[in-house]
């Protein structure tokens, strides 16, 4: 059975980590096949968002440490990763972002690698039941996912540092007061609201939301003109495009808008 169930919904993609008995911990086939999984949504462009979860009650547990510790050389997905040293770091979203808004849907743990990946999406949604943590240091490891750095930015860095060096695991009530997630729902609806939410987004025009969410990405680290400057040039373009002509038509003869992406 694959490692990754990626399916696509209409103009919703859902990319599913599918290692139930391990809490869907990373093996090198998962990490390819989300690596493959990232290039694909934004390529494909009937797609407008896509939902990530886990199979079997959990998120995700991080690296699978028994098989990272591990002679590999003989996986038939080893190839890859030496083929591309760049592969693990894109499958954790570390130095690639996707054009297109990614929900995480969260039950159960979402452990170590688990909690980083959650901070390269856009809207997390997530189970009372679950559980968050950078367990990292307390197994004498470094959170390479890139949390010393975006956490910081998402959350007070007090609790970043709380998180990152006590390595406790965290309450999904904690997690929504400090802003890591936006929403909770009871325990197995996690996915089922991520898909109603990106079912509001993918009725959007998609043009318009991958612009809003860029902007919003580009003008972070901006001063307030830079980012208003920054906002125009991105903008802009989306009031010129059929779209931009197609929703206030729609809402003048009172019907659902059918954006193109043009």
């Amino acid at each position: 059975m694959s490692h990754l169930l990626y399916e696509k919904r209409g103009h919703i993609a859902v990319v599913t980590m599918n290692r139930p008995e391990a809490r869907n911990a990373w093996s090198l086939e998962l990490m390819a096949r989300m690596a493959d999984a990232w290039l694909d949504i934004d390529s494909d462009p009937d797609i407008r968002v896509a939902v990530f979860t886990g199979a079997g009650g959990n998120f995700c547990a991080g690296a699978d440490l028994k098989l990272m510790h591990s002679d590999q050389s003989d996986n038939p997905w080893h190839a890859r990763f030496r083929e591309d040293p760049d592969l693990h770091w894109r499958a954790m979203l570390r130095s690639y972002r996707l054009k297109k808004p990614l929900i995480a849907a969260v039950e159960g743990y979402a452990l170590a690698g688990g909690t980083e990946i959650l901070q390269c999406t856009d809207i997390r949604v997530a189970s009372r039941e679950a559980v968050f943590g950078l367990t990292e240091a307390a197994l004498g490891l470094f959170p390479l996912g890139g949390s010393t750095v975006r956490l910081q930015r998402q959350i007070p860095r007090t609790i970043a540092m709380e998180m990152l060096l006590t390595g406790r695991r965290v309450t999904a009530e904690e997690a929504l007061s400090w802003g890591l997630v936006g929403r909770l729902v009871e325990p197995g609806e996690a996915l089922n609201e991520g898909l109603r939410l990106a079912e509001m987004i993918a009725s959007n025009g998609p043009l318009a939301v991958q612009a809003i969410k860029r902007a919003i990405v580009e003008s972070a680290d901006l001063t307030e003109d830079e980012g208003l400057k920054r906002e125009l040039e991105l903008g802009m373009p989306v009031f010129k495009s059929k779209d931009a002509r197609e929703g206030p038509r729609a809402f003048a003869e009172k019907r659902k808008p059918v954006f193109t992406g043009s």
